[in-house]
């Protein structure tokens, strides 16, 4: 009885592993039926099994990378991604986590996050190389594109005072006080770099409190629109703190413009990371099982 019992548990395991065949290896890793069952399942042609097959092989080999990097998703971003899940598929969370593949759910949000954040690493330094005529000449215009106003500027933004003795009450207060001081010096003719770098809070300190292009579409922008040339703002509220600002330069830009571009920097991305991986694969260890698909 005990010898029949073993040969049937054998047995039993036997066929458990056939069905868990490996299908490709990536340097020291292994790609198994089960880890991918459902999305085989859910194709019929050879083509589609291996492309599912390749697809997991990148994301292997991109994992690797963000571990390599360090660019893990903070555990706030995995969740707020679970919670918009929730609501997207209209459920509570609560009934979301009680589902016998969340861990899964949980693992593949990890992983699409931390492939995303390696795709921002990868492609941070690309620039597109197109002269204006170039640009016009991909993106053409139309007579009824609108054009958009925008504006650069320089900040200096506070949002703490270093004195134990002013009470929270009495914080902005004391900000706004010393953020008119500093303005009155600038307006009597003192570098507004120089107090920027000195003074503001916020990380353009460090090249004088310049921001990038800000579109004119709301009252604070406008209000900073209208600024003469080294005229200093009056005090405004940031999501950072209390601000002043002084206006560096202006623009008009075409809207469909600006979205062609944004588009041509992004294909450019897309081709630069496809062949990025391309370059991983042809560096790493792959053996695709072709007679298990």
């Amino acid at each position: 009885m005990k010898r029949a019992l073993a040969l049937l548990l054998l047995f039993s395991f036997q066929n458990s592993f056939a069905g868990n065949s490996i299908l490709a290896l990536v340097d020291k890793e292994i790609i198994t039926y089960n880890s991918i069952e459902k999305k085989l399942s859910a194709v019929n042609s050879y083509e589609e099994k291996l492309a599912i097959i390749n697809f997991r092989i990148n994301t292997i080999l991109q994992l690797k990378k963000t571990q390599e990097f360090n660019l893990y998703p903070l555990k706030s971003d995995v969740n707020n991604a679970i919670i918009e899940l929730a609501n997207i598929n209209n459920i509570s969370l609560e009934t979301l986590s009680s589902f016998s593949e969340f861990d899964l759910i949980v693992q593949e949000i990890t992983e699409k996050l931390s492939i995303l954040n390696l795709q921002r690493f990868v492609t941070k330094d690309l620039k597109l190389n197109l002269s204006k005529n170039e640009l016009i000449n991909k993106c053409p215009i139309d007579n009824n594109d609108i054009e958009i106003k925008q504006i650069k500027i320089a900040q200096i933004i506070i949002s703490q005072i270093d004195n134990s003795k002013i009470s929270s009450e009495n914080l902005d207060k004391s900000i706004k006080e010393f953020l008119q001081k500093i303005s009155t010096h600038i307006s009597k003719g003192a570098s507004f770099e120089s107090f920027a770098k000195l003074h503001s809070q916020h990380p353009s300190y460090a090249n004088g409190g310049v921001s990038e292009w800000i579109t004119v579409n709301n009252p604070t922008t406008k209000m900073l629109d209208l600024l003469k040339d080294g005229e200093v703002s009056d005090i405004y509220t940031t999501n950072m703190g209390f601000a002043i600002a002084i206006k560096i330069n202006e623009r008009v830009v075409n809207d469909n413009l600006k979205k062609c571009k944004s588009k041509l920097i992004y294909l450019d991305a897309e081709k630069f990371y496809a062949n990025w991986i391309e370059e991983l694969r042809s560096k790493a260890y792959i053996k695709i099982y072709y007679d298990k698909l």
